[in-house]
């Protein structure tokens, strides 16, 4: 009889003891009573009726996945490769449990296939462009998704587009030409202000009594020619008549 009483002691010590379960802060524990859900336990120490119940934890961390390069062909024919990262949490551990086999993978598969299906609709200069923006679309349809599954997905980030070798070659040529094009147009400019300036100044020195012909003399003190050889110069008789002129105006200032 003591031995039996014994025995039972053991045995519910044993049940006592082997129930107790630890549950972390960043997790849930959904139980399951004869593989029925009976509630969710949340973090700190609990215990389970072991062999009636069982507890899963679920982690309610954010969760990184990486998204492996996918071959896709875009709306306008090219192929590119493109891979990305998703970031999701688990909202409703119970869901997670429940509502889908392996909700980490499934993440993940429908993740590609939308990012398969939302690339192929558009063209490779707005995937180049809107990068972002395309992100933020394939965001909200997985999200979408996976609500019914107790998942949030809070970023999805696309991180490499391959292009075919060809088209890099041909968008090279075309980044040159473009920066060919900006060059003409800035000297061009510069060419049009320097012009707009001279004219200015010559007008200046037109208007200004014999100022063209301090102007031509103040350009041949400048010359130093070799004295081995013979600098000619046409003046213009217009010269002389500035030259005139400036006499003229000289002589009636020192009056």
């Amino acid at each position: 009889m003591e031995f039996l009483i014994l025995f039972f002691f053991l045995i519910i010590i044993f049940v006592l003891i082997g129930g107790l379960r630890i549950v972390d802060q960043y997790e849930r524990g959904v139980i399951l009573t004869f593989g029925k859900y009976t509630g969710t336990r949340q973090p700190g120490l609990t215990w389970i009726l072991i062999i009636v119940q069982r507890i899963i934890k679920v982690d309610l961390r954010i969760t990184t996945i990486d998204i492996p390069q996918q071959e896709v062909i875009t709306k306008d024919n090219v192929p590119v490769g493109i891979n990305a990262v998703v970031y999701f949490q688990v909202e409703v551990a119970e869901k997670a449990i429940l509502n889908i086999q392996d909700y980490t993978t499934a993440v993940s598969q429908y993740a590609q296939a939308t990012l398969r299906d939302v690339i192929g609709g558009v063209e490779l200069d707005t995937i180049l462009s809107e990068r972002e923006k395309i992100a933020e679309e394939i965001k909200k349809i997985v999200d979408e998704a996976t609500k019914e599954w107790g998942i949030n997905v809070t970023d999805i980030k696309i991180q490499d587009i391959e292009l075919p070798a060809d088209m890099k070659r041909v968008m090279a040529k075309q980044a040159e030409s473009e920066r060919e094009r900006r060059a003409i147009i800035i000297r061009a400019k510069g060419e049009y202000e320097a012009a707009e300036t001279l004219a200015h100044a010559a007008q200046r020195l037109s208007s200004a009594p014999g100022g063209l012909s301090l102007r031509t003399l103040n350009t041949i003190e400048k010359i130093n020619p070799d004295p081995s050889k013979t600098v000619i110069f046409a003046i213009p008789i217009e010269f002389l008549e500035g030259i005139k002129t400036l006499s003229s105006f000289f002589k009636e200032k020192g009056k």
